[in-house]
């Protein structure tokens, strides 16, 4: 089923399958395509268009991991999930990980896929000059600092607006409470109380991620040479994962 569901924000949702329920969530200027092609037949799948992004609205603010973990807890909720495994990548990785501390009744387990926390020292020196460059030149800005080739990734970043860019990277990064620089992040991930999957492409983020204080039953993964959409670069691995991941919890 692919529908609007009105949350307060009428988001744009697909929602296929039985099972236990998965939420999966897309990252910075991506959009609910950024599943296609995984397999989580054993499931019940839910994936979203947040806010500002894919064939959702666009609003002129509310684009902070709070708000978009707001309109996710409230499709959860006016679908009758129960409690979700909220899987996020990116972006979507602060906003699952902000969803299972603020509404911990509606997520049973996290997995975040490259989430956007952890940057250390050097990339936080970074933040100031990269929100300049998106609040100048757009989706234009983001493509140069992400580097993309042509895709669709890169398509679906150029078709998100500007200021929707601009103003969650802020989110992610700058604003009071942002908690993508490591201090902060190492905070605000000691006080989940789901367990954490999380997935990484370089070693140093890892390492860190190691060294947090996480839920029993977390477990970080490196699959050394990949780039940032781990999940598109070996999808039935990545499905294999979380699926064996789950299966330990459960047992």
């Amino acid at each position: 089923m692919t529908a609007i569901v009105e949350a307060g924000v009428p988001l744009r949702v697909q929602d296929t399958g039985a099972g236990e329920p998965l939420l999966l969530v897309h990252g910075w200027g991506g959009d609910a395509r950024s599943w296609d092609g995984l397999d989580f037949g054993r499931h019940r799948v839910v994936t979203v268009d947040l806010r500002g992004h894919g064939r959702s609205p666009v609003l002129r603010n509310g684009y902070r991991p709070a708000d978009y973990a707001h309109d996710l807890a409230a499709v959860v909720e006016r679908l009758q999930t129960g409690p979700v495994v909220a899987v996020g990548h990116s972006m979507g990785g602060q906003i699952v990980v902000q969803l299972g501390l603020e509404y911990p009744e509606l997520v049973s387990a996290v997995v975040a896929v490259d989430p956007a926390y952890g940057a250390d020292a050097a990339e936080a020196a970074t933040f100031a000059e990269r929100l300049a460059a998106l609040r100048r030149d757009g989706a234009a800005a983001a493509v140069r600092q992400l580097g993309l080739p042509a895709g669709a990734v890169r398509d679906q970043l150029l078709a998100t607006p500007g200021h929707v860019l601009a103003a969650s990277y802020a989110g992610m990064y700058t604003d009071p409470g942002a908690f993508g620089a490591r201090p902060a992040a190492a905070v605000r991930l000691a006080g989940l109380a789901h367990p954490l999957l999380t997935l990484r492409s370089v070693p140093s983020m890892a390492a860190w991620d190691i060294g947090l204080s996480l839920p029993y039953g977390s477990r970080i993964v490196l699959w050394n040479g990949c780039g940032h959409f781990l999940h598109h670069e070996r999808p039935r691995q990545f499905v294999n994962l979380v699926e064996s991941w789950l299966t330990a919890l459960h047992s």
